[in-house]
């Protein structure tokens, strides 16, 4: 399959376009201009264009998407606005006009009822609304929500549903294998998982 990823520069996005590529499929890079692409496998195909600012056919040939993007903890509220939730929304209405049939989301743990009290309150309200947009659109959609992410690798043992521990840990290694299952397995269509490495 030919799989748009956004967020393939970071350090989740980075692991999941290697077991794309380790799986057979084809992963098409969403990078920017100004992005560092030299984590990526060697050969990978990239497609230029910002989550800010999205072209028309940014989706076009696509089979799969996943937003495995992030505007990051440091950034303003505005920021994580434009990138979380409008970006995600906007790249999810393209995929649905180009025909893609699978949308996976990388969301988060606690984006179900966002607790406003929290520090992460604005981010976690931000990827509510992009999940609710996903799961209202025509796609065939998977969304996958981690616990507190480290940057450990693979570790193969891994906790899906509601028994997953909110204060646990998902390593970005079992997390980009997990959202590799999400583009290809049957049975994360309509899906909606936490998740957390069982350390």
């Amino acid at each position: 399959m030919k799989v748009l990823v956004a967020g393939a520069t970071g350090n989740t996005g980075q692991r999941l376009v290697q077991e794309l590529c380790d799986r057979g499929h084809h992963p098409i890079a969403l990078v920017r201009d100004s992005s560092d692409t030299s984590g990526l496998p060697k050969g990978a195909e990239q497609r230029v264009s910002d989550l800010t600012d999205l072209a028309d056919d940014v989706t076009a040939d696509c089979d799969a998407v996943v937003f495995a993007a992030g505007s990051g903890g440091g950034t303003s509220a505005e920021m994580t606005d434009k990138v979380d939730r409008d970006g995600a929304i906007d790249l999810i209405d393209k995929a649905e006009k180009s025909g893609v049939r699978r949308f996976v989301m990388l969301s988060s743990v606690g984006t179900q009822n966002p607790d406003p009290d929290s520090d992460l309150a604005h981010y976690l309200q931000a990827k509510h609304d992009a999940d609710e947009h996903l799961k209202a659109s025509d796609l065939e959609y998977a969304i996958l929500r981690p616990v507190s992410l480290t940057d450990d690798g693979p570790t193969g043992s891994v906790i899906l549903g509601e028994d997953v521990d909110p204060k646990g840990k998902a390593a970005r290694g079992d997390v980009a294998v997990i959202l590799a299952d999400a583009v290809e397995q049957d049975e994360w269509a309509g899906a909606v998982r936490l998740m957390q490495t069982a350390y």
